[in-house]
């Protein structure tokens, strides 16, 4: 793997990890969570251990 896509997984890490943190921490005016947030704050969270654990630690895959 070369650095550029090194480079690549780790701004995908970064990315899906952000979109996870603010879906599962979201909150209304109310203090309530949304279902919607919370739904797609775990896929995210879902492809951004697969990012890590696949493309940066390669501990599953070939």
């Amino acid at each position: 793997m070369g650095e550029l896509d090194t480079l690549k997984s780790l701004v995908l890490v970064a990315v899906t990890g952000f979109i996870a943190y603010h879906g599962i921490t979201y909150r209304d005016e109310n203090g309530d969570s949304d279902i919607g947030h919370l739904l797609f704050g775990c896929i995210a969270l879902i492809f951004c251990m697969r990012f890590f654990f696949v493309d940066l630690l390669k501990v599953f895959g070939e």
